[in-house]
């Protein structure tokens, strides 16, 4: 009954133009901002998801490493534990040092990353390979892929394979490495180039794991790191890996890896939603301005209700209904709005990204139902409190007839 009576008032003609005016501004002053909100919410998503699959691409489900120093001991028998862990698809060990990477007159700091032959089967990194090939060869011929900002800085010749370079390592038994007699040096050749993130393409360079160890004189069973593929729940994994190792060793997610940046977009995405919340807010205000002259405009039909025994509640519930009446109806059109508004940058991305330096050229949109749960829950409590002060108002007041 409350309702059906805010859907009159809604409907009815008023005296005051300006009553319909300002009501209509509220509805539509909501619908922009609440297509607004789902509309910046799901590009952010968009953005969110394509960075996650990048380092989803070059990162492991989960990464063993030293809790302290810089190598780990993994015995064969410590292997095959593992690799018999349920939940485990792939396994590939890893040796890693920072390194000077030289070519003529061009020198640049990089992390040298030897792996194994099942290290391409543990992450997706072949498919970012841009030039050449992902071939790192073998002890006796070794080969390297560079990031796509080392190759330009070192100046390299990945396709024609005509500029050899120069990889500079420290001698783990030497105590002053600024002397050059306490490197270890070597000629490789360029393979391939790949491009996946600028964090990755300007730092690291992948040669096989037999060289890497032999150039930092690492032991059979010592390793920097491990990295697993899962085929189950990572965390369920990380507690058997856990299990097994014991308290010597770090295992991590791939969450944990990337902790401060997945913290970081989510903080970014909440104020983002704060701050686009104030639009609402605004428009709230309108509500307040609408209800308030219906409330002068309805007098005698709030006195003829109290006549007929009408509550001060009933009469506060009906102008009540009335501004999240009008909050409804510009909450669902928002979304409509901003459902076909983001399937069209989908479909045929209208909107572009400027510069052309990014992976994509167009501004990537994911849609998530939480994102439209949220924003109609805001609307609905934003109308909600803002219709509250009118509707007390009316329902305190005396009105004659």
């Amino acid at each position: 009954m409350n309702l059906l009576f805010a859907w009159r008032y809604f409907k009815s003609k008023k005296t005051t133009n300006a009553i319909n005016i300002i009501a209509r501004i509220s509805v539509i002053a909501i619908a922009v901002g609440t297509a607004a909100l789902i509309v910046v919410l799901s590009v952010f998503n968009g953005f969110e998801d394509l960075v996650k699959n990048l380092y989803t691409d070059f990162y492991a489900d989960i990464k063993i490493s030293p809790l302290k120093g810089k190598t780990i001991v993994l015995t064969p028998e410590q292997i095959t534990q593992l690799k018999n862990i349920n939940g485990i698809s792939q396994t590939s060990l890893v040796a890693e040092e920072k390194a000077l990477l030289v070519n003529g007159e061009n020198q640049v700091i990089v992390y040298i990353k030897g792996v194994d032959n099942n290290y391409t089967n543990t992450n997706n990194i072949t498919a970012h390979i841009i030039r050449g090939k992902f071939n790192l060869g073998n002890i006796e011929a070794p080969q390297i892929v560079v990031g796509a900002g080392i190759e330009n800085a070192a100046g390299l010749d990945v396709q024609r394979g005509l500029t050899p370079a120069n990889i500079y390592l420290p001698d783990r038994k030497a105590k002053n490495f600024l002397n050059p007699e306490n490197l270890t040096a070597y000629t490789l050749q360029p393979s391939g180039t790949f491009l996946v993130q600028q964090d990755f393409d300007n730092k690291y360079v992948f040669t096989n794991l037999a060289f890497a160890k032999f150039m930092l004189g690492l032991n059979a069973n010592e390793y920097t790191s491990a990295d697993i593929k899962t085929n189950q729940n990572s965390n369920t994994v990380k507690k058997q890996i856990q299990k097994i190792l014991g308290t010597h060793y770090l295992v991590q997610t791939r969450y944990e890896q990337n902790q401060s940046l997945y913290m970081v977009m989510n903080i970014e995405k909440w104020v983002i939603y704060a701050i686009l919340s104030l639009i609402l807010v605004v428009a709230a205000f309108n509500i307040i301005g609408a209800l308030t002259m219906l409330v002068i405009e309805k007098e005698k039909d709030i006195a003829v209700l109290k006549a007929m025994g009408a509550t001060t509640n009933k009469i506060q519930t009906i102008f009540l209904y009335e501004g999240i009446l009008l909050a409804v109806i510009g909450g669902v059109s928002g979304i409509i709005l901003a459902s076909v508004i983001c399937f069209l940058q989908i479909q045929f991305h209208l909107v572009k990204l400027s510069g052309g330096s990014f992976i994509i050229d167009y501004y990537p949109v994911q849609l998530n139902i939480f994102d439209f749960i949220l924003v109609a829950v805001t609307v609905l409590i934003i109308a909600a409190l803002a219709a509250f002060i009118p509707a007390k108002k009316a329902a305190k007041q005396e009105f004659s007839l």
